[in-house]
């Protein structure tokens, strides 16, 4: 017990072991003491036991060392009741109880008794409430017993399933329902070949059908075996606008010091047999080539597809069904594209054509002091030498031209050049972008076809953005931003790129609002949401051009580039005003809508009239989540859009005093106005009203007063657009000074309503890769408001957008890729590729009723012209010259 109580753990620390610091001992107290502890004298003084000195010892001592949390009459030991260790010395445990006993009675006075006076401050006693450690243990035992037995019956439980999965007991496990089209039948006869092609006229089409109309029965189109028709070139089309000869100065590229003609893109008269039609839009309204067919190799052979590297070309198109390819690319030659500069070559295509054109304005350079000598001369004074005019303060005007000041103080002369506007066509990129052969097949297309082609009536330009200019500080040292393009650009185009990052875009456009609607990661000024800004300042610097197209590096088109733009912006010049924005919010369907005369006249009716759709029965609701009581089943109406549709709060308004106004009222009008006119903006997609839809970007405007609602605004989904440039200038100034913005898609068509510019869209054709009932779609594309394709909840635009998945031109399609890549002879999904297009399969095991389905052998695919977006990272099969000089090559099989 003496080695015991030594080792104690819970003795006051400070006690020396080898002296009498002991806990103090307490002797019974004598009789007359239990009783009274103080005298009863007149001076109050406490009769002091034999005790008193060592109690206070013992009380100086707890104090000291004792556990705040304790109470201040007993000692840590005696906390503990259920301790292991003795508390004290075997000495003093004898004493223990009347030591209890005599504490209690000297420190507590009795009834009727004065207190003992207070020294000091006295801390009022806490008591805490502890579980026994006897009941702890138990209850952690509990809880170890539990877990244990948990353990073992997940291992019981997953012996039990593997069980049952051994004797085939499982349960059908539930799949989520598919959406409604995920459940029609997949078309096939888009997978068609060159060598089973029919005419237009004799083409009986898989999709779509009318009500009385039986499926396509295998057809009775040219079969397998026959060869490949004769190709001819596009420039000869009988529907075609390219220029003829003699119309412009033909443009060469200069390859080896000598002048070499880009060969011409070939068609195929016809199409495969059950080729579906398109199910959006129309070929004859836009005057597109709808006789015809394109293979990949009359497409993309003048552009070095088909060819070796040791010959210039890239080296891909190597594999799958080459019968006929050689001569796909006519009389043209193999042009060797290792030396190409297209800056260049445009440079010096629209210097032969320069008296087509209107004169060629410059921007005179950013006033940044003066210089000295000739190691850098001010735009003015080369433009002084070049007699041309200067722009000193470039501004939109009401007829869309660009006046300078210098400009409107001279009477006007007249114009002894053509008057012909030019057009830039701008490539959204990013400097990290990775290039592919197919990417610069794509680009060398557009150039040769846009601005070769025409005789420089078009320029094709890169937009790069930097991603990081923090590391490659680009604006700071001129050197780092030639380096910058030399590292990320192919070098062939190196000289048509144009750097900007966000942090120019933030310098360029201070003080706007941002909104963060898509979270922080996704800035106002960034690519996502601040694109625009970027071709807002990028028009502003280049005052040379009078439209400008915004191009996605993902876009592809199987027909001609300049006859596809030609003709979408002569049909948008004829659209008259009228109506137009009505007619811009739907899809049109040929099938469903009849004539495009008839689709105009339901638009005015729907929306003047109005429709009584799921959507507007709860148009008198303030909230879009609340219950329909009572419904509203008469049709709501609308009020055409007529002249500009400003915002409410006239301090909204920005320099709208030569906004175009109508010259007669909405109904005197005879669908004349705006017949012959430029339009400002030309779209690809319906321009919808985002008010009332799910669609997640739709409050993505700032800068407004929205004290009563945000103001009324119009979008179209992907970017790709041809807008003016007093538009783009209009834009650009009110972003930087009057700080209003919105997102892309929704900035361009919400500035041309403020002000009452002329926007359309352009109903190209767009095909759909299930057997949709034609009715059904059409529903769901313009199940909005009054008929349209928004304006309400029921829009197709936000929670819906899965229902276009399967067309060939939405911003997330998956249909548009995989049949680009079948096309160009990939393999998609395990069907397609080299053996699809060269055998037949003669198994039995095919039944033409599903893509994978299909016997194959009628070689590569050949497409009408129609537009495709996404089309993304298309990996080509390469070969790998490995030694020049001896044209050794590594095959590499693209099905693998």
């Amino acid at each position: 017990m003496g080695l015991l109580s030594s080792l104690n753990p819970l003795r006051p620390r400070g006690s020396d072991l080898n002296n009498n610091n002991k806990l103090p001992l307490y002797k019974e107290v004598p009789p007359k003491y239990h009783k009274h502890s103080f005298s009863t004298s007149s001076s109050r003084r406490p009769i002091r036991s034999p005790t008193t000195t060592t109690t206070a010892a013992a009380a100086t001592t707890k104090e000291r060392y004792s556990d705040s949390e304790l109470s201040p009459f007993s000692s840590s030991s005696e906390a503990d009741d259920d301790s292991d260790y003795p508390t004290t010395s075997p000495s003093s445990s004898s004493l223990d109880s009347s030591r209890r006993t005599s504490t209690i009675n000297m420190l507590l006075p009795k009834h009727g008794h004065r207190k003992p006076p207070r020294r000091g401050p006295v801390a009022r006693p806490r008591f805490l409430y502890r579980l026994p450690n006897k009941v702890i243990r138990w209850l952690c035992i509990l809880m170890m017993s539990t877990i244990v037995i948990f353990i073992f019956g997940l291992i019981r439980a997953s012996q039990l399933e593997n069980k049952r999965i051994a004797e085939g007991k499982t349960e059908a496990i539930k799949k989520p329902v598919p959406a409604v089209w995920e459940q029609f039948d997949f078309l096939t006869r888009y997978y068609g070949g060159v060598r089973r092609l029919v005419g237009l006229e004799g083409n009986v089409p898989e999709y779509p059908r009318l009500g009385e109309e039986k499926g396509w029965d295998g057809g009775e189109g040219t079969r397998t075996g026959k060869g490949v028709p004769e190709s001819k070139g596009f420039e000869g089309y009988k529907g075609g606008v390219l220029p003829q000869k003699g119309e412009v100065e033909e443009c060469f590229l200069e390859v080896g010091g000598g002048k070499v003609k880009v060969p011409g893109v070939r068609y195929l008269e016809g199409r495969p047999d059950g080729f579906p039609d398109n199910v959006l839009g129309s070929y004859e309204l836009l005057a597109l080539p709808e006789d015809v067919c394109f293979e990949r190799f009359g497409r993309y052979g003048p552009y070095g597809y088909g060819y070796s590297i040791k010959k210039g070309g890239l080296g891909v198109g190597e594999h799958g069904d080459r019968e006929g390819a050689g001569e796909f690319r006519g009389t043209g030659q193999e042009v060797d594209y290792r030396t190409v500069d297209w800056a260049d070559a445009q440079r010096r295509c629209y210097e032969a054509n320069a008296k087509r054109y209107k004169p060629l304005v410059r921007k005179e350079a950013a006033p940044s002091g003066f210089h000295i000598g000739d190691g850098i001369r001010g735009a003015k004074l080369a433009a002084r030498e070049a007699k041309t005019p200067v722009v000193e303060s470039v501004r939109p005007t009401a007829a869309g031209h660009n006046k300078t000041a210098t400009e409107e103080e001279k009477p006007p002369q007249e114009n002894p050049q053509g008057d012909l506007p030019r057009t830039a066509v701008v490539l959204r990129c990013w400097d990290e972008f990775q290039w592919k052969e197919e990417d610069i097949l794509n680009l060398r297309a557009l150039i040769a076809e846009l601005s070769l082609a025409s005789g420089g009536r078009y320029d094709v330009h890169l937009l790069v953005q930097v991603r990081n200019d923090a590391r490659n500080p680009v604006w700071a040292d001129d050197e780092a931003y030639r380096a910058r393009i030399n590292e990320t650009v192919p070098k062939e185009f190196r000289g048509i790129a144009t750097l900007w990052s966000q942090t120019q875009m933030l310098a360029v456009y201070q003080g706007i609002v941002d909104l963060f609607t898509r979270g922080p990661d996704l800035p106002v000024h960034g690519s996502y949401r601040g694109l625009q800004m970027a071709m807002q300042h990028f028009a502003y610097n280049h005052p040379e051009y009078e439209y400008f197209w915004q191009w996605e590096m993902d876009i592809r088109y199987t027909g001609h580039y300049y006859d596809l733009l030609t003709k979408l912006e002569n049909w948008s010049k004829t659209q008259p005003r009228k109506g137009l924005w009505e007619r811009n919010s739907r899809f049109y369907m040929p099938y469903v809508h009849g004539s495009w005369e008839d689709f105009k006249q339901m638009a005015r009716v729907q929306t003047e009239h109005g429709t009584v759709t799921a959507d507007n029965m709860w148009d008198k609701l303030p909230g879009s989540i609340k219950s329909p009581s009572p419904p509203v089943t008469k049709p709501q109406t609308e009020s055409s859009v007529w002249g500009p549709l400003r915002p409410e709060d006239p301090k909204d308004w920005f320099e709208h005093e030569h906004d175009p106004v109508p010259p007669t009222s909405y109904e005197r009008d005879k669908y004349t106005w705006g017949v012959g006119e430029e339009p400002d903006l030309i779209t690809l997609s319906p321009i919808f009203d985002p008010e009332g839809t799910s669609w997640k970007l739709a409050s993505d405007i700032t800068g407004y007063n929205t004290q009563r609602g945000l103001p009324p605004r119009r979008a179209q989904i992907i970017t790709a657009s041809r807008m003016s440039r007093r538009l783009l200038l209009l834009m650009h100034r009110e972003t930087a000074f009057k700080k209003h913005h919105a997102f892309p898609e929704m900035w361009p068509a919400t500035v041309a309503l403020h002000h009452g510019f002329k926007a359309v869209y352009a109903p190209h054709p767009v095909f759909v890769d299930r057997a949709w009932p034609a009715d059904y779609l059409a529903r769901v594309l313009n199940g909005g408001r009054n008929g349209a394709s928004g304006g309400g909840r029921t829009s197709v635009y936000g929670d819906k957008e899965h229902n276009m998945r399967g067309l060939t031109w939405f911003y997330n399609a998956g249909f548009s890729g995989n049949l680009y890549r079948r096309w160009m002879g990939l393999k998609v999904n395990n069907d397609g590729g080299e053996q699809f297009e060269l055998e037949v399969d003669e198994t039995g095991t095919k039944d033409e009723k599903t893509p994978g389905g299909m016997r194959g052998g009628e070689g590569r695919m050949c497409l009408p012209p129609m537009l495709l977006h996404p089309v993304k990272e298309v990996e080509l099969p390469v070969e790998e010259h490995r030694r020049e000089e001896d044209e050794v090559f590594v095959e590499v099989d693209p099905s693998a």
